[in-house]
């Protein structure tokens, strides 16, 4: 492979040859580790000596979390992309698929919040919903067809006394339309194309479980769940033990993580505020969804350091943080002053760093 120089030196002699129209071609320069611009319209101007210079990332650097309000027939996705377009982030994620016919909060990730991500899909969810009686759907949501019917309709006793089976640590077949893989393939892609769809039961938390309101064809229902519980799926399962059948009729999810419908705002409201959602204190910091993991305090240099992918020396972190929880295995905050430098974790007798934020 060439070297850097050897190939600097041949594009110059191009640019000299071709009056100085130089133009690369999209892409890497094969060997040189270097992206070129798009060329100039005035001739070789923008370009340094070697005529090539870095591309620069698009967007606003906005690091933190929005808690968004997703309406009814949207999907996860073009939430990300309008929430996008309106702040002009230069990086947009979500912390946990809504479906479409699901409303509430959608935790979005600006920026570096987008590394700790997952600690919001592992987080507690809290949802309200509603079943109705006597139907069944494909898709146990009202989008599918209806498949079975029944004519039963349980009391407001019935429901009571069937609750508790589906409280603690339980098992549960996620929906056939899922984004559940088998094979490499996503079951409701085989689900849509009428293909046979068997899934295997999994453990799943529900930590609450009440009736809100109970009436003659429907129930309205609270849960608090942990991560990978499905709604659908619990309506079905309950439908049953009461002897009838049943679909999710509304959901809405009140509650993801430390995200509340209570401060979650709109996409309207978002557009109001454009690019300056971030000093309109709409744009919450990253740490917000880490608060239950322990801070352990670093000097400046060690700051850099362990940015710069070092571990660190634990017995001297811990002589400057004695109230600090140090555990073998555990993952902590590093923090410099106010500033959240890396998660990271114990191992032995070693700091080393699992996520670095540049903040």
């Amino acid at each position: 492979m060439p070297g850097r120089t050897a190939l600097i030196n041949f594009h110059l002699r191009h640019l000299r040859k071709s009056n100085g129209a130089f133009r690369p071609k999209a892409g890497r320069l094969r060997g040189s580790g270097i992206t070129p611009t798009q060329p100039s319209p005035i001739k070789g101007e923008g370009l340094p000596a070697c005529g090539i210079v870095a591309r620069k990332r698009r967007g606003l650097p906005i690091n933190g979390w929005l808690a968004i309000d997703k309406p009814l027939g949207m999907t996860s996705t073009a939430v990300v992309t309008r929430v996008r377009r309106l702040t002009d982030a230069a990086k947009v994620g979500h912390g946990g698929t809504l479906d479409p016919l699901a409303s509430g909060v959608l935790p979005i990730a600006l920026g570096e919040a987008t590394k700790t991500v997952a600690y919001v899909m592992d987080g507690a969810k809290t949802y309200r919903w509603q079943v109705t009686w006597g139907e069944a759907r494909s898709t146990d949501d009202a989008e599918g067809p209806v498949v079975a019917t029944c004519a039963h309709r349980p009391s407001l006793a019935d429901i009571e006394a069937v609750l508790p089976r589906f409280i603690g640590d339980i098992e549960q077949v996620p929906p056939a339309f899922s984004a559940v893989k088998i094979d490499g393939r996503r079951a409701y892609d085989l689900a849509r194309a009428e293909q046979a769809v068997e899934l295997r039961p999994r453990i799943v938390r529900i930590d609450r479980f009440t009736v809100v309101e109970a009436g003659a064809d429907a129930a309205i229902f609270e849960v608090g769940c942990g991560k990978g519980a499905y709604i659908r799926s619990l309506a079905r399962d309950l439908a049953k033990a009461l002897g009838t059948v049943g679909y999710v009729s509304s959901l809405r999810r009140t509650g993801c993580g430390p995200f509340h419908e209570l401060n979650a705002i709109s996409l309207d409201m978002l557009e109001d505020f454009g690019h300056s959602a971030a000093s309109a204190n709409l744009v919450l910091p990253v740490e917000t969804v880490l608060d239950d993991i322990p801070a352990l305090a670093l000097t400046e240099d060690e700051a850099r350091r362990l940015q710069n992918g070092q571990s660190l020396s634990i017995l001297r972190l811990a002589a400057r943080n004695p109230h600090a929880s140090i555990i073998a295995g555990a993952t902590v905050r590093a923090m410099a002053e106010e500033r959240l430098v890396a998660l990271a974790r114990i191992d032995g007798v070693e700091l080393r760093p699992i996520r670095v934020l540049n903040l």
